[in-house]
C-alpha cells in the first residue's frame, strides 16, 4: 500500500525564486574577494565576478574552489562570502519575491509538499528564513550540505527532497523551480517531471529553455495556477 500523499513535491530555490536579494551575492563575493587579497578593478577581480554571475545556482563552496584553486583559500573565501552574506541580510536588505510566501501556502494548501533549496550554507539559509519569518513556511530547506556536499547542477538536493518528504512515489511527480540554468539542470537531472524557470533572477528565458525548462513563468506566483491547469 503506497504510503504517498497526493499533489506533487515543489523543491523552489530561494534567492531569485522566492526571495530578492537585490545583488547581494556579487556585493558579498567582492568582499570575500578583497578579503584574500583580490584588488577591486583588477582584471582577476571582473574575471571572478563574471564568473560569479554565470554561476547563479551554484554551489558558492563550488564557485570558490574554481576561483581559487586550493581546498584552503576556498574555504576562507566561502567563510568571508557567508559572513559578508548574513550581515547584509541582518541589515535588512533581503525580501520576498512578490507574492512567494502566498504561493507556497497556496501550493501547501492544494495539497502539495513544498521544499526550499539554496546553494548557500545552512547558517546562511537560516539568515534568510529568519529575516523573513519563513522558519516554519515549508515542509523541509534543504543546503548543499543537507545533501551529501554538491549542489547545482547535479540533483543531489532534488533527490534528497524526494527521499526524505517521501511526498510523491515518482520522481516525474517531482516540480522544480528557479531562477537558473543550474535549477534547470537539476531538475532535468533528477528526473522532474515539471521544471520550471522564472523571470525574477539571474537568467533569462533563452538561458532556462536551453538548459530544460518545460515551463517559463513571470514570477513563482504563477506556479499554483500551472499545476492546477495540469492536474
Amino acid at each position: 500500500m503506497s504510503t504517498t500523499r497526493s499533489g506533487t513535491l515543489v523543491v523552489l530555490d530561494m534567492a531569485g525564486t522566492t526571495v530578492a536579494d537585490g545583488g547581494l551575492v556579487e556585493r558579498a563575493f567582492e568582499r570575500a574577494a578583497e578579503r584574500l587579497g583580490v584588488e577591486p578593478g583588477s582584471p582577476d577581480h571582473a574575471a571572478g565576478l563574471q564568473y560569479v554571475r554565470d554561476t547563479m545556482g551554484e554551489s558558492k563552496i563550488s564557485v570558490f574552489r574554481h576561483l581559487f584553486g586550493t581546498e584552503e583559500l576556498a574555504q576562507q573565501a566561502n567563510a568571508a562570502f557567508e559572513e559578508a552574506y548574513g550581515a547584509l541580510v541582518d541589515g535588512g536588505l533581503v525580501h520576498e519575491i512578490p507574492a512567494a510566501r502566498a504561493t507556497v501556502e497556496a501550493l501547501r494548501a492544494a495539497g502539495h509538499t513544498v521544499v526550499l533549496t539554496t546553494g548557500f550554507a545552512r547558517v546562511t539559509q537560516d539568515a534568510i528564513l529568519d529575516a523573513l519569518g519563513w522558519r516554519d513556511l515549508a515542509g523541509l530547506t534543504l543546503c548543499p550540505a543537507d545533501a551529501g556536499g554538491r549542489g547545482r547542477p547535479y540533483p543531489d538536493m532534488v533527490l534528497a527532497a524526494f527521499l526524505r518528504t517521501g511526498a510523491v512515489d515518482d520522481v516525474r511527480r517531482v516540480v522544480v523551480a528557479g531562477d537558473t540554468a543550474y535549477d534547470m539542470l537539476s531538475g532535468v537531472r533528477a528526473g522532474a517531471g515539471t521544471v520550471v524557470g522564472v523571470l525574477t533572477g539571474a537568467h533569462d528565458r533563452a538561458a532556462l529553455e536551453a538548459h530544460g525548462a518545460t515551463h517559463v513563468l513571470g514570477s513563482v506566483a504563477g506556479l499554483p495556477g500551472l499545476l492546477e491547469r495540469s492536474s
